[in-house]
Parts: structure tokens; C-alpha cells; sequence
């Protein structure tokens, strides 16, 4: 459902993406793993239609990034690193506007919001404006939005940053359940999280895949831990 070909770019005279390449299939969690600066970020961004490589390409269910990035972004559920959001607007208001921008309208929007409010478990502060909430919170409003539309390929970047164990847990718990069904690509720097979610891992350094294999794979092979065989690859790269 994702197949990246030769993403490459750079921010003046950073390269933050080197001719990335990889695939990912529909019942895929993909671990994608790097330092700070490895250029996560950045592709997830091109693969959302946010920024544009400066060569290569990607195509999204079967939709090419450059050519179709309309398409592209009615396929995604994008949560951002840092779930931008309006302050203003209470959560409520917040995926009604989100709604209005996804074209979900009438009953549909009802049974839509019934759904994805106690999915991401925001029953509490619904009417509360945005900007009072928590770190939290304002990241389970981010999950909602990028949910809201039942997408076929979710991006999500760092997705229980700012959570409390329990709500860590019921996110990836989340994420596990709606595996099967699609496509997904997780930015962590919670490795537990990459064995409790991940059926792959890709491990980037300095915008280059290093490693896509499987948390097990890696593990066997370097006979450790998954946070030591992070630091071994990505050590002086």
C-alpha cells in the first residue's frame, strides 16, 4: 500500500533524506526507527503530501505523491510530531472542522464521532477548548483526527509521546487492533513499543535506510537487546 522509490531531501546544505527506498503492506506495522535528524520526519512528511522530495517518488494505495497528492491525502491518517492543532477551538468543534474538511456530513458524521470520541477515549474533554488541555490530551485529539476518516494508511509520528502508561497502553493496544485491517507506519523512540506493535523495523541514520528487518531478527542477530542493537548501527553513522 506504500512504495517509496528513491525519496531524497535536503534542507540547503542538509541532506535529511538519501534516496530512501521500502515497501509496506496492508497488515504491516512498520517501526520507523533513526536518531534525532535521521530524516523520520522528513519522509513521513513527503509520504503525506506535506513536503515534496526533491527526487523520487512514492505512490500511497496505488496513488503517486507528486501526480496525485489529493488522492494521497484522502487514503492517509497523518498525526504531525507535534499534533498541530487551533487553541481556540474546543475538541468538539476541532473534529467538526475536521469533518467539514474530510467531507463527512449528516449521519455519517454522527456515527462517525460516536465512534472515533471513545475510541480515543476524549469523552471528557470534548468541550473543552484545546489549549487548556494536556500534552495528553492534545495528542489523543491529534489520534482522533488522523483516524476520523477510517483512512486505508495511517503515518503517525511518535503517537504516544506526552502519555501516561495507561493511556501508552491503550494506544498501542489501539494500534494492534487495527493492524490487520490496515497499512501502518509508526515514528518511536520507545522500543518497547516497537515489540509491542511493530511486525518490521526500518532504522534510519543521516536521511539512509540502515536495517529493515523484524524486531525478532534484529535481536537474533545481534543476540541483545532491541535498544542495544539501536545503539550498535546507529553509533558513528
Amino acid at each position: 500500500m506504500i512504495e517509496v522509490k528513491n525519496l531524497s531531501r535536503s534542507f540547503g546544505p542538509i541532506v535529511a533524506a538519501d534516496n530512501v527506498s521500502f515497501n509496506v503492506e496492508k497488515g504491516d506495522v512498520l517501526g520507523f526507527l533513526g536518531p534525532n535528524g535521521a530524516g523520520k520526519t522528513t519522509v513521513m512528511r513527503m509520504l503525506a503530501c506535506f513536503i515534496r522530495p526533491d527526487s523520487g517518488t512514492a505512490s500511497v494505495c496505488g496513488y503517486d505523491i507528486l501526480k496525485n497528492p489529493v488522492e494521497v491525502r484522502r487514503s492517509v491518517g497523518y498525526l504531525a510530531e507535534n499534533s498541530p492543532a487551533y487553541g481556540e477551538m474546543t475538541v468538539g468543534g476541532f473534529l467538526n472542522f475536521i469533518c467539514d474538511a474530510r467531507r463527512i456530513n449528516g449521519r455519517v458524521r454522527k456515527q462517525t464521532l460516536d465512534r472515533i470520541v471513545p475510541m480515543c477515549s476524549i469523552e471528557s474533554v470534548y468541550h473543552q477548548t484545546i489549549e487548556t488541555l494536556s500534552k495528553g490530551y492534545k495528542r489523543r485529539v491529534g489520534l482522533a483526527q488522523a483516524l476520523i476518516h477510517d483512512p486505508d494508511v495511517l503515518i503517525l509520528d511518535e503517537p504516544t509521546d506526552g502519555l501516561d502508561p495507561n493511556q501508552k497502553h491503550e494506544v498501542r493496544g489501539l494500534i494492534n487492533k487495527m493492524a490487520k485491517d490496515k497499512c501502518i507506519v509508526v515514528s518511536t523512540h520507545i522500543l518497547e513499543e516497537v515489540e509491542a506493535v511493530c511486525s518490521r523495523t526500518i532504522i534510519i541514520s543521516k536521511g539512509r535506510v540502515l536495517v529493515d528487518s523484524t524486531p525478532g531478527r534484529l535481536k537474533e542477530k545481534h543476540h541483545c537487546s532491541l535498544d542495544e542493537v539501536f545503539r550498535k548501527i546507529t553509533k558513528g553513522t
